[in-house]
Parts: C-alpha cells; sequence; structure tokens
C-alpha cells in the first residue's frame, strides 16, 4: 500500500511538473507495467520450457551422454538465448508503443536495416549458417568436434557462433560462417585404435593370444562393457616397425568413450606383459664398424664401453 501511494505521489507532482493528463498517464503507467509482468511471465514460461526439455532427455546416467542428451540441451539452450532477446525487443517495442506511434519508426528501421544489410553480409551469414546447423543436427553441446584448425568440446551454441573449449582450457570463439568442414568425433559411435609393439625375438602367437585375452577380460567388465559397442577386435600384426612387431587392437565405443577406454587397455596390457615376461621394446640402433686396424678398433670399443658406463 506504501509503495502504490508513493507511485500515486510521484505521478502527481509529473502531471503538476510537465502539465501532463493525469488519467492518461496513469493508463500508460499501468499498460508498461502489464507489459513488463507478461514478459517476465514469458521469461518464466521460456525457462521452464527449456528446464522441462533438458530433464525430458536425461537418461539419469552420467557416465555416457547420449545423442538425444546433447540435442535436448543444445535446444534448451537456443530457446533460453533466443527466447530472451525476442521477449525483451518486443516489451521494449510495446513499451515505446505506449507513448508514441512506433509504426513510422519501424518502417524507417526496416529501411535503415536494409542498407545495414549491405554491411553486415558476414553476420548475416552467419546467422543463416547457424540456422542450417541447429536444424540439421550436425553437433550439439557436449559434442567433441574439429572445426576452422580449433578442436574442443562445443560448450556453447547460438545462431551467430560456437565457443569451444580445448583440452588445454583455451576457449574458442568461432562464427558460424566459418564452419566449412566439421569433424564430429562424438556422434553415433567412436572407436580407440590401440598398437602394442612387442620384440622380434618374442613367440608372436603367445604374445597375440595374450592380448586376445586380456581384450575379451576387457570386454566382459562390467564396469567398463556399458560404454563399450560390442567387444573388443584384435587385428593381429599390423606392421613391422624397426625394433617392434605392431599388433592392433581396435575399441568401438560409446560416443565420447574411445579416449577413456583406450587409456584403460594400454594400461591393462603393460601390467598383462610384466606378468607374462614380455616385454615393451624400446627403439635401438646397431652399428657396425669395419676397420682394418685392429688397434683402432679395440680403442673405439674401449671408448664405447666407457661411454656406456659413464665413465
Amino acid at each position: 500500500m506504501l509503495h502504490l501511494l508513493s507511485l500515486t505521489d510521484i505521478i502527481d507532482r509529473l502531471v503538476e511538473i510537465f502539465r501532463l493528463d493525469r488519467e492518461g498517464v496513469l493508463r500508460a503507467v499501468f499498460r508498461v507495467l502489464g507489459i513488463w509482468l507478461l514478459a517476465w511471465l514469458a521469461l518464466r514460461v521460456v525457462r521452464l520450457t527449456a528446464e522441462r526439455i533438458e530433464r525430458s532427455v536425461d537418461d539419469g546416467d552420467d557416465s555416457v551422454t547420449t545423442m538425444r542428451e546433447r540435442r535436448g540441451r543444445t535446444i534448451s539452450q537456443l530457446l533460453r538465448s533466443v527466447g530472451r532477446v525476442a521477449i525483451i525487443t518486443i516489451a521494449i517495442l510495446l513499451t515505446f508503443n505506449v507513448f508514441i506511434n512506433i509504426a513510422p519508426i519501424l518502417a524507417g528501421a526496416g529501411i535503415l536495416g536494409l542498407a545495414v544489410s549491405f554491411g553486415a553480409q558476414s553476420l548475416v551469414r552467419d546467422v543463416i549458417s547457424g540456422f542450417f546447423i541447429l536444424s540439421e543436427n550436425q553437433f550439439g553441446l557436449g559434442d567433441v568436434i574439429e572445426v576452422a584448425g580449433r578442436a574442443g568440446v562445443v560448450e556453447k551454441m547460438t545462431l551467430r557462433l560456437v565457443v569451444l573449449r580445448d583440452l588445454e582450457g583455451a576457449m574458442h570463439i568461432i562464427p558460424n560462417g566459418e564452419l566449412k568442414v566439421v569433424t564430429n568425433r562424438t556422434r553415433g559411435w567412436a572407436r580407440s585404435v590401440v598398437d602394442v609393439g612387442v620384440p622380434y625375438d618374442v613367440n608372436l602367437d603367445r604374445a597375440i593370444g595374450v592380448v586376445q585375452d586380456e581384450a575379451a577380460q576387457f570386454s566382459n567388465d562390467s564396469v567398463w562393457s556399458i560404454q563399450l559397442d560390442g567387444p573388443l577386435e584384435v587385428l593381429g600384426v599390423e606392421s613391422l616397425a624397426d625394433s617392434a612387431i605392431v599388433i592392433r587392437t581396435l575399441i568401438k565405443t560409446q560416443p565420447g568413450s574411445q579416449w577413456n577406454a583406450g587409456r584403460e587397455f594400454r594400461r591393462r596390457l603393460v601390467l598383462r606383459f610384466e606378468r607374462e615376461g614380455i616385454q615393451i621394446p624400446v627403439p635401438e640402433r646397431r652399428v657396425h664398424l669395419l676397420m682394418e686396424n685392429t688397434s683402432d678398433a679395440e680403442a673405439v670399443a674401449s671408448a664405447l664401453r666407457s661411454g656406456a658406463t659413464g665413465r
């Protein structure tokens, strides 16, 4: 009641100072209050709708983020940003319309906007590209993408730009018009390629059997099996390197789980090789020296032995 009386006193003073129509001022004030009350309600509806979208796509499993969850979060964030801008813009225009006729202003603004659009072609291109990216669902929040020479997690998306956060924590802000070719590493399914080397003097069939056994145990692990998309594939010998025989394993996983699964399987292979007595080779080089003088050969051999022992 006190607030209402103070507002009435303020209106009376303004009417006296500017010699305005008191009833007209009161109607205008209440119309403005009604406009912003409706705007506040609309913003609240947008926020509640966005939260409802996020809840509807949440499956309760935080270990794996599904494509449906990413899509829902993307739409939710876009609804918040676009809805907020649209509602506040409409509320401001309606507020101006209470006091002045904004139709001529809007007509002039349309002509001015047409003129400005020729100088803001990049902005128009960004918005159009953003619309197609969102409508085609090329990527969403939480996806790991590589674009415009940058790679990272999609942290924010609007109709104008995309915000990436890379592995070192740096933020990259990229306009949508610059997104020519997008590499999405977390869409549909993913794969980790694990190569491990064994020495040439090892029993190759036994080494491959150890890798296959460890791959089977990893595939049936209760913790990791939910992140996999099928059992591990041990392809066998991939290449003959300078100092090792390379055995390749493919790990097909849920989107985003390929890096953790690959690291864990490498750790298990190292521990298993230690138990089996299989050494992981290190690069080595053999040098053959042909010398006619025996004394020179003995001097070189002595120098090499001294270097090896640190003397």
